[in-house]
C-alpha cells in the first residue's frame, strides 16, 4: 500500500469521524456535551484540510496518484 493510498484511506475514516461527531454534536443533552462534540468536530474539519492539502501535493508531485 502506497502512502497517498493510506492518506486516502486515513482521510476518508476521517471525514466518517467528522460527521458522526457532528451528529452526536447535534443529539447531546446539555450545551456543554453539544459544544464539546461540535468543536471535536471542527478540530476534525481542521484535520481533514490539511489532509485534503497533502494529498494534492502528492498528487502534483506524484501524478500516477491522482485519482487512486
Amino acid at each position: 500500500m502506497t502512502v497517498a493510498s493510506q492518506i486516502k484511506g486515513t482521510l476518508a475514516s476521517l471525514k466518517g469521524v467528522e460527521a458522526t461527531l457532528m451528529t452526536i454534536s447535534l443529539q447531546a443533552e446539555g450545551h456543554d456535551k453539544r459544544n464539546r462534540f461540535h468543536q471535536a468536530s471542527l478540530k476534525t474539519k481542521t484535520v481533514i484540510h490539511e489532509l485534503e492539502k497533502r494529498v494534492s501535493e502528492l498528487e502534483r508531485q506524484e501524478p500516477q496518484y491522482k485519482g487512486n
